[in-house]
C-alpha cells in the first residue's frame, strides 16, 4: 500500500530501487511519526476537518501504535512502502474512515521532514549527554592528574613540559566548542516545518502555531517553500556539527594511540582492554582507539557527502534527498558508540609517574631557563643565545621547578571556568521543554 498510488501497479523493479532501505531506516523514525501526526489530528479538529469523535478514535488509535513502537512490537510490511504508510494503514485497518482523514492539509514531503527533525532533535540530546559524560571525565583526570608532567611535542619534536592536567582539560575544553556547534544545529532541528505540505502550503486553513507547540518546537520554519529546502540543509549542518565532535575524538585517539606505544610509554590500559597479535605473544594493541580514529574520520568526511548529493538541487523536493538517510543514520549510531567507550576507556586508563625525570627530557625546560635569565633582565634574544650555547656544548641544567601560573597554564588549569562555559551551553539546549510536550502528547 503506498499512500500516493493510484489504479497503475509500479514495476516491482523500480520499486525496489526507489524504495531502497527506507523500510529498514524508517523504523527509527516510526515514534516520531506517530507523534507529528498526534499533533496534526489536534490541529485538524481545531479547524473543524476531524469532529471531536473521530479525533478521539484516531488519537486513541495512535497512542496503541505508539506502545506497540516503544515495545519493539512494530514492523513496516513488505507491501508498504514507508514508515507514514504503514502507520496510516493501520489506523484504516483498526478504525476505517477516520484513519483516512490524518492526511489532510499534509503531504508525505512535510511528514517525512517534520519526523526527521523531531529524530535529530532525540539525536542530538543523546549525542550531547554522551559528550557531557565525556567532558565531566575529562575534567575529573585534569584534576586528579593535574601534577603529573608529560612532554609538550610540537613537530612530533620535543618542545615544552606540558601536563596530563593541561592535556585532559585540553579534550575537555574541545567539547565546550563542539556543543556551541551542536547548539547552533538543534536550533535548527527546532523549528516546526509541518504544515508547508509539499513545500507550497495549503488551501486549508491549517493552525501551524498550534503543532509547533504541540510538538515543542521553538519557532516555525515561516516560509513553506524555505522549509522544504531545509531538506539537507539541516543535515549538512547536523553533519557539520558532529564533525567537530569526530575531531576531538579522533585527535584524542592519535594521542592515545602514540602515548600507549613503548617508545612513549605515558599511559597504559588493563590487558583485557587491549587485543593481542596472532604471532607476537608480546602485544597489546590499542585497537578501541584505532577504531575511534577510524570511524570519526569518517564522520567528519559526512559533510562534504551530504554537500555532494545536494548542493545542486534547485528548489522544491527531489528523490535525491531520502539517500541522505543511509548517510547520516549509521553515523549519528557510530559517534555515539564513539563517544561512550571513550568515556569508559578513559575511565580504565592508568598514567605513569615521573615521566619527565628522564634525562631526554632535559630539554623540554630550555624556554624555562631562558625566561628566568629574561626575569632577571637579560634581554630576550640575549637569554635565548646563552641557553642555545650550554645545549651545543652539552652543559645545559634544567631548571625543573615551574612557575606556570597564568590563565589555562600548568599551575592554573581553569578547569572550573571551562566547567562554567560548558554548563553555560548545555543549558541553552531546553530538552526538558521539547520532552515535556512530547510526554503531553502521547500521555
Amino acid at each position: 500500500m503506498k499512500i500516493w498510488q493510484k489504479n497503475i501497479e509500479v514495476d516491482k523493479g523500480i520499486e525496489a530501487f526507489t524504495v531502497g532501505k527506507d523500510r529498514e531506516l524508517d523504523l527509527q523514525m516510526a515514534a516520531f511519526d506517530v507523534l507529528g501526526s498526534l499533533a496534526h489530528v489536534q490541529m485538524l479538529a481545531s479547524i473543524n476537518l476531524l469532529t471531536q469523535a473521530e479525533l478521539a478514535e484516531v488519537t486513541t488509535a495512535l497512542k496503541v501504535i505508539y506502545k506497540e513502537i516503544e515495545a519493539g512490537q512494530f514492523t513496516i510490511n513488505d507491501a508498504v512502502e514507508d514508515v507514514h504508510s504503514q502507520v496510516e494503514w493501520l489506523l484504516t485497518q483498526r478504525i476505517g474512515d477516520a484513519g483516512k482523514k490524518i492526511h489532510s492539509g499534509r503531504s508525505r514531503n512535510d511528514q517525512v521532514l517534520v519526523d526527521l527533525k523531531l529524530y535529530f532533535r532525540a539525536c542530538i540530546q543523546e549525542i550531547v549527554e554522551n559528550s557531557s559524560a565525556l567532558f565531566a571525565q575529562l575534567i575529573t583526570l585534569s584534576n586528579t592528574h593535574k601534577d603529573k608532567l608529560l612532554p609538550g611535542y610540537t613537530h612530533l619534536q620535543i618542545a615544552m613540559p606540558s601536563s596530563f592536567g593541561l592535556w585532559f582539560g585540553a579534550y575537555a575544553e574541545s567539547l565546550v566548542d563542539d556543543m556551541e556547534l551542536m547548539l547552533a544545529a538543534y536550533k535548527i532541528c527546532n523549528k516546526n516545518p509541518l504544515g508547508s505540505a509539499a513545500g507550497y502550503g495549503s488551501s486549508f486553513p491549517l493552525n501551524r502555531t498550534l503543532t509547533t507547540e504541540l510538538l515543542g518546537f521553538e519557532k516555525l520554519n515561516y516560509n513553506v517553500v524555505y522549509a522544504q529546502m531545509g531538506r539537507g540543509k539541516t543535515e549538512r549542518i547536523l553533519a557539520q556539527a558532529m564533525s567537530s565532535v569526530a575531531a576531538t575524538l579522533a585527535k584524542m585517539a592519535m594521542d592515545v594511540c602514540l602515548f600507549i606505544n613503548q617508545n612513549f610509554g605515558f599511559i597504559s590500559f588493563p590487558d583485557q582492554l587491549t587485543t593481542g597479535s596472532s604471532i607476537m605473544p608480546h602485544k597489546k594493541n590499542p585497537d578501541v582507539f584505532e577504531l575511534i580514529r577510524s570511524r570519526c574520520n569518517k564522520i567528519q568526511a559526512l559533510p562534504n557527502e551530504i554537500a555532494m548529493m545536494t548542493t545542486n538541487l534547485p528548489s522544491g523536493y527531489h528523490r535525491d534527498l531520502q539517500l541522505l538517510k543511509e548517510n547520516l543514520f549509521p553515523a549519528i549510531t557510530s559517534l555515539n558508540e564513539c563517544l561512550e567507550m571513550t568515556t569508559f576507556m578513559l575511565q580504565n586508563m592508568s598514567i605513569k609517574e615521573d615521566i619527565l625525570n628522564d634525562k631526554k627530557y632535559d630539554y623540554l625546560f630550555s624556554v624555562d631557563v631562558v625566561n628566568e635569565l629574561a626575569l632577571k633582565g637579560v634581554p630576550f634574544r640575549e637569554a635565548y643565545k646563552m641557553v642555545g650555547e650550554t645545549i651545543e656544548k652539552g652543559t645545559f641544567a634544567p631548571n625543573k621547578n615551574l612557575k606556570h601560573t597564568h590563565e589555562g597554564s600548568i599551575g592554573n588549569l581553569c578547569n572550573a571556568e571551562i566547567q562554567a562555559m560548558m554548563e553555560e551551553t548545555l543549558a541553552q539546549f531546553k530538552f526538558e521543554k521539547t520532552n515535556k510536550a512530547l510526554t503531553n502528547l502521547v500521555k
